[in-house]
């Protein structure tokens, strides 16, 4: 008898993306004020309908020809008619592509609420944490399942009144949750602004259907004891864990990043808990400055193919500079204490004796050899070509945090130009989304037959939310790497 199918298992960075859950941007993004911006982790304002319209529609479109092409095929003139464009990419309406492969958690949401028990525990519990009145929890009951799921994401049912903050971050899916394998590992946001994102994911995954069989598989890191005593200075040992800082790089390696967003005490509490349950066999911690800047480990480096990683080269063995410094301010900055990035291995079979890494290459390249079999020498693609000062500002627009769709094709944003050259040199094709979906409409080409390919993105108002298209997505399920052989050379 075959084997039956999973309907949830991530083993790898590149393996062919088969399902994902994703957030399209909600009224909400255009609620956010100048002096909100930073509490809600916004470095400015967006403009929504440009944010929409002209960019993340297309992120969607994409997905769904590479994805859940029936949903798109033959639909793009419709979808994009401005008398009916968002009923095609909102939930709620008659037209939703509501695909079962690019999975919007909003209209997850909605069915979770389609329940009363769950409703009325829901509304409780985000009304407690917001602050509300009884009067306004009253009010949230009369609404329906559709109207709420809106609410809790926007802040308001209706456009003259707003009932609580928006959650503008519950765009960048990857941070509520991780699958790991066959299991779930949910995250608990470092800042106040994402609070509400937690909950609302957390009842999504125990008391969606989608998820039912894996229920048992979810795993929630506890707290430490007495962590609400500790002082500011005791940071370090508060649990608190976002998904872009943890990567699958195989099926018995996981890489957790200890970040701005991701204490010490979340790593210890992952490697225990995994090695517990035999998840992975080891666990690599990758430790960074805590910086806005770097935010997450996925900010810093992703994966392109099995031998090939794009990366910020501050962080390289060969480059690890300090922006306009001369050679005397260089090495005395070598020469502190607190070193710009830690890296430690362990083994399920014997953590007491981890394995320490030099350099972010290093790791990779050990990856690349030693998990994936990689026979290829590794290769490096480096944000802003490794040139000073387009690599930390190309950084900063998020050209280390692609998305691989497949081993070797991935999205990445338009505005990098540095990066996109590097790409080139490193032997990438190019291409402008908005000239592949034509292609792919007319049928010129085939998802099936791109190789090798950058895939770049609309991006001006998209970056300005600190987070490429690693951060917006949580794959559900990937081939196996070895499943897909398309994309290799």
């Amino acid at each position: 008898m075959a084997k039956q199918a999973p309907e949830l298992q991530v083993s790898s960075e590149i393996g062919r993306l088969r399902k994902l859950l994703v957030h399209s941007p909600d009224s909400g993004l255009g609620k956010v004020v100048p002096s909100k911006a930073q509490d809600w982790l916004f470095e400015d304002i967006v403009h929504l309908d440009t944010i929409r319209k002209k960019e993340y529609d297309y992120y969607t479109k994409i997905l769904l020809y590479f994805l859940d092409p029936s949903k798109i095929k033959g639909r793009v003139e419709a979808a994009d008619d401005p008398a009916n464009r968002r009923d095609f990419y909102k939930p709620g309406h008659a037209s939703f592509f509501n695909s079962d492969r690019v999975i919007e958690l909003q209209h997850l949401l909605a069915d979770v609420l389609g329940d009363h028990e769950i409703k009325i525990k829901l509304i409780a519990s985000v009304c407690a944490i917001e602050g509300c009145s009884w009067q306004t929890e009253k009010e949230l009951q009369q609404l329906s399942a559709v109207q709420l799921a809106n609410t809790f994401l926007c802040g308001s049912y209706n456009e003259e009144r707003m009932i609580f903050a928006p959650i503008p971050n519950f765009i960048f899916t990857r941070d509520i949750g991780i699958v790991i394998n066959e299991y779930i590992l949910l995250n608990k946001p470092a800042k106040k602004a994402r609070t509400r994102e937690a909950l609302l994911a957390k009842y999504i995954f125990f008391n969606h259907p989608i998820f039912t069989s894996y229920r048992d598989n979810i795993i929630e890191i506890p707290d430490t004891f007495h962590h609400f005593l500790l002082p500011k200075e005791g940071d370090d040992h508060k649990v608190t864990l976002e998904g872009g800082d943890v990567m699958v790089v195989s099926r018995d390696h996981l890489l957790v990043g200890i970040s701005e967003r991701t204490s010490m005490e979340a790593a210890h509490q992952v490697i225990n808990c995994l090695f517990e349950k035999n998840v992975v066999k080891k666990i690599t911690i990758v430790k960074i400055p805590k910086k806005r800047d770097y935010m997450h480990i996925d900010t810093v480096f992703t994966q392109v193919k099995r031998n090939v990683w794009v990366m910020l080269g501050n962080f390289s063995k060969k480059s690890m500079k300090m922006e306009g410094a001369d050679p005397v301010q260089r090495v005395l900055e070598e020469k502190k204490k607190d070193e710009k990035l830690t890296i430690i291995q362990f083994k399920r079979k014997d953590p007491g004796n981890p394995r320490y890494f030099d350099s972010l290459e290093d790791l990779l390249s050990d990856i690349s050899q030693t998990d994936l079999d990689c026979t290829e020498k590794p290769r490096f693609i480096f944000s802003g070509n490794n040139e000073f000062p387009f690599d930390t500002r190309e950084q900063w627009t998020d050209s280390c945090n692609v998305l691989a769709l497949r081993e070797g094709v991935v999205l990445g944003y338009d505005r990098n130009d540095k990066t996109t050259e590097a790409f080139r040199r490193n032997g990438f094709h190019t291409v402008h989304v908005h000239t592949l979906i034509q292609q792919l409409e007319a049928g010129t080409l085939q998802a099936d037959e791109i190789r090798d390919t950058l895939i770049l993105m609309p991006s001006a108002e998209l970056s300005r939310a600190r987070g490429g298209f690693h951060c917006m997505s949580m794959p559900l399920l990937r081939d196996d790497i070895d499943e897909d052989n398309n994309g290799k050379d």
